[in-house]
């Protein structure tokens, strides 16, 4: 069995503005409506996890910048 491929953030968001398009045209009924809302947040909370990891290296990267030009 392969292993599934880990989503990329870029995917992550293009799942997410569809679920957002699909309920502003109203295109779902209550049950689909629960369903997406479940899948947008847990969209919403793999994105905020990449950002925050992104942010966290970025800064480690320019603190041992700035040592290095010390």
């Amino acid at each position: 069995m392969a292993t599934p491929k880990k989503e990329s953030y870029a995917e992550a968001m293009e799942r997410l503005e569809k679920i957002v398009a699909q309920i502003d045209a109203n295109e779902l009924d209550v049950d689909q409506l629960a369903d997406k809302i479940k899948e947008a947040n847990r969209i919403i909370a793999f994105c905020t996890g990449k950002l925050t990891k992104a942010e966290a290296e970025i800064e480690n990267l320019l603190s041992g910048e700035s040592e290095t030009k010390e």
